[in-house]
């Protein structure tokens, strides 16, 4: 397995490194990296997110669920704004191309989020929520084809 992606993808990079660290080392970078996101032309984070859908399959999923799962809990710390920001980015971009999820382990990454404290799922699932119900109809329909079953539910879609 590849572990480093080609040299262009730079966030890509990041995230295989913040994969390989120990969480006392991964949280505080992901913290500071998210931050710098917020901060970013909507031009430039959609870059990001591209080359994060990019490089997540190419992580161990061991590796990539530590990652998602601190991700997860870094999101739930910041306002209820800025994880709308991130998960409209990200969603808007696996609406309008959703082959780009299907590298990805779907069940595994529910089960990271089954981990969290129900109140970090709460979070996390009403924000989601309300991204989605902004989207237009072919855009949801397109979402709701490559999400699993048992994630809709849980996530309440």
């Amino acid at each position: 397995m590849q572990l480093y992606m080609s040299e262009p993808n730079y966030a890509g990079n990041i995230i295989v490194t913040l994969a390989n660290l120990p969480e006392f080392l991964r949280k505080p970078i992901l913290q500071k990296r998210l931050s710098e996101f917020f901060s970013m032309s909507n031009e430039d984070r959609m870059e990001i997110i591209n080359n994060a859908l990019q490089a997540g399959p190419a992580i161990q999923f061991d590796k990539f669920s530590t990652l998602f799962k601190t991700w997860l809990e870094v999101l739930c710390n910041l306002s209820e704004e800025q994880r709308r920001i991130m998960f409209s980015t990200y969603i808007i971009e696996i609406a309008s191309h959703p082959e780009k999820m299907i590298a990805f382990n779907l069940d595994g990454i529910l089960e990271v989020y089954l981990s969290l404290t129900d109140e970090q799922k709460k979070n996390i699932s009403n924000t989601i929520e309300e991204v989605v119900k902004l989207l237009d109809n072919d855009s949801k329909k397109r979402l709701y084809l490559i999400i699993p079953e048992r994630a809709k539910k849980e996530i309440r879609l």
